[in-house]
């Protein structure tokens, strides 16, 4: 019974981290503003039960820099951010990174996910 039970757990756990959904809710082309600060927003769905919401700490990566993101108010699964372009870019590449806790045998561990890369256009 041993034997069936570790090789069924590992599966399992491997559904269970595939079950989140990381979606882009920003805008692909932004019209270029004075402060150079550009509002990004992504949701986060998941079917993880052992999931802990109150520990998801999502961030903008652009290039070696990461922006921390704020929860959007009364949803618990959205997050903006403000991340900086400067003057005379065009473009920026960036990605979604959220660090968070599950439950499991034993305690809580950390896991994250990322998203793939998404582009951001500034039009003069």
């Amino acid at each position: 019974m041993w034997k069936k039970a570790l090789i069924v757990l590992p599966l399992m756990m491997l559904l269970a981290g595939c079950a989140s959904t990381i979606t882009n809710l920003s805008a692909q082309r932004q019209l270029r503003n004075p402060n150079n600060l550009y509002p990004v927003e992504v949701s986060l769905d998941s079917r993880q039960q052992a999931l802990k919401w109150d520990t998801v700490q999502p961030s903008v990566i652009i290039g070696a820099e990461s922006y921390p993101m704020r929860q959007v108010k009364y949803m618990r699964n959205r997050w903006e951010c403000l991340v900086p372009v400067p003057a005379g870019v065009n473009s920026v590449t960036y990605h979604y990174k959220f660090d968070y806790q599950f439950n499991d045998f034993g305690g809580p561990r950390k896991s994250s996910s990322s998203s793939h890369n998404f582009k951001l256009q500034i039009i003069d």
